[in-house]
């Protein structure tokens, strides 16, 4: 039987070290001809694989794949385009089938996070009941850190590193100023309903009075008296005080602090920051200054986690290895061995277990008051930012790859993919 091609996705939100996967894939592949011919690359994940719309990998070089892995962003482009089940919108699996079929697919990897791993579910099963011969790999990542069956994200390692970085230097700015009111510097940071990316922020702290000296997450209601006379407590005994909220953060009703727009079931959050800093100046009275990170900690490529990278690559390397050895329907994922010494390797679970699934900060990692991460939250994350992987730098900024990608002639008629109905969430 010959070598059948195999094609990867990018999806969702995009991280520091996704492209270090992306490379995983690629040179494993090649490492295996007799199993994978040609390793294609969609652009913009599920749409141009929808579109037909797809890159060969194969000219890129080996110094082409080491800037690529040094590169933040999606390089082959992602996109947040959830699929429809297979009864309310057929045509989209028939077009789905149709470029698979085309290009002669049988391996397919899709690399996101928990939403992603239900589109490449979905495809499985779709492949499956349409006896379609298609292995379906997952490959994880996520700045989030929330997908289950894990010990940690590819992704979350450096969105963690820099975060903890940046609030450690704005708060030594912030100690240096002196301030008849007291001052409060307040960081928003991603996390829809999990503190994951809030909690790293307490890597920071290295002393009792260190910042950041509070820390809000959605697994714990937002109790202003609470917050308030913890915020009065450290002002008045350092003058000042550095606050991190996740952007989930949520009142005792269960709604969430604030959010940008609504539409249809899905919600999207913004603003949460913006809140507890009016709170903090108008019913405490104190100077605040507000700062939001958004793309900033998913895409700091300059200050990537060196363990980051390794695991990134690691779960792409072996999402192929998987695959040639007969493996289907299942994800990679990092697995700690231990964590003195640090210690961790790739395993395979499957994807029923963690498509759509959330995993939150356990309570061992939230200290009692719910105002700050425990030390066993510090423990466990500790080795995930260790080491830099520092990319090339030129002219006193880093260089970063420009894509020169060789697109593949389309074989069917042009198409245009449309969902059936209007989505509870975006994929992650």
């Amino acid at each position: 039987m010959s070598a059948r091609n195999a094609l990867y996705l990018q999806s969702g939100g995009m991280t520091a070290v996704i492209n270090a996967s992306a490379c995983g894939v690629i040179e494993t592949a090649r490492r295996h001809p007799s199993k994978i011919g040609r390793m294609l690359a969609a652009r913009h994940g599920t749409l141009g694989l929808l579109r037909e719309e797809l890159f060969d990998t194969g000219t890129l070089g080996r110094g082409e794949l080491i800037g690529m892995r040094q590169t933040p962003g999606g390089v082959f482009g992602s996109c947040r385009f959830d699929l429809d089940e297979p009864e309310a919108n057929p045509e989209q699996y028939r077009r789905l089938f149709a470029v698979l079929e085309a290009h002669d697919i049988g391996f397919l990897f899709l690399n996101g996070g928990n939403g992603s791993m239900q589109t490449a579910l979905q495809i499985a099963r779709a492949a499956e009941a349409r006896a379609w011969p298609l292995q379906v790999i997952g490959i994880p990542k996520t700045v989030d850190n929330d997908i289950v069956e894990a010990d940690c994200c590819p992704g979350y390692g450096s969105a963690i590193k820099y975060l903890a970085s940046s609030v450690r230097e704005a708060s030594i700015d912030m100690a240096s100023m002196s301030s008849r009111r007291g001052r409060v510097f307040v960081l928003e940071v991603m996390g829809r309903n999990a503190g994951w990316l809030a909690a790293g922020c307490g890597l920071a702290a290295d002393g009792p009075d260190a910042a950041p000296q509070l820390i809000l997450v959605p697994e714990v209601a937002f109790d202003e008296a609470a917050f308030g006379s913890a915020l009065h407590r450290c002002v008045e005994r350092i003058g000042w005080c550095t606050v991190v909220v996740a952007e989930g953060v949520r009142g005792a009703d269960g709604r969430p602090l604030s959010q940008v727009s609504s539409e249809g079931r899905y919600v999207q959050l913004g603003g949460a920051g913006a809140v507890v800093s009016r709170i903090v100046q108008e019913r405490f009275g104190f100077k605040v200054h507000c700062a939001v990170t958004d793309y900033l900690q998913r895409s700091a490529r300059h200050l990537a986690s060196a363990t980051d990278d390794a695991q990134a690559y690691a779960v792409g390397a072996a999402a192929v290895e998987a695959a040639v050895g007969g493996a289907h329907c299942v994800t990679t994922a990092v697995q700690r061995v231990s964590s003195s010494p640090y210690c961790w390797q790739v395993g395979e679970v499957a994807l029923a277990r963690v498509a759509n699934f959330e995993r939150r900060l356990p309570e061992s990692f939230i200290r009692a008051d719910g105002l700050h991460v425990t030390g066993a939250f510090v423990e466990w994350a500790r080795p995930l930012i260790a080491g830099e992987s520092v990319p090339a730098f030129i002219d006193g900024l880093p260089r970063y790859w420009s894509p020169r990608l060789a697109p593949v002639p389309a074989m069917l008629p042009a198409h245009e993919p449309r969902p059936a109905g209007p989505k509870a969430k975006p994929s992650d």
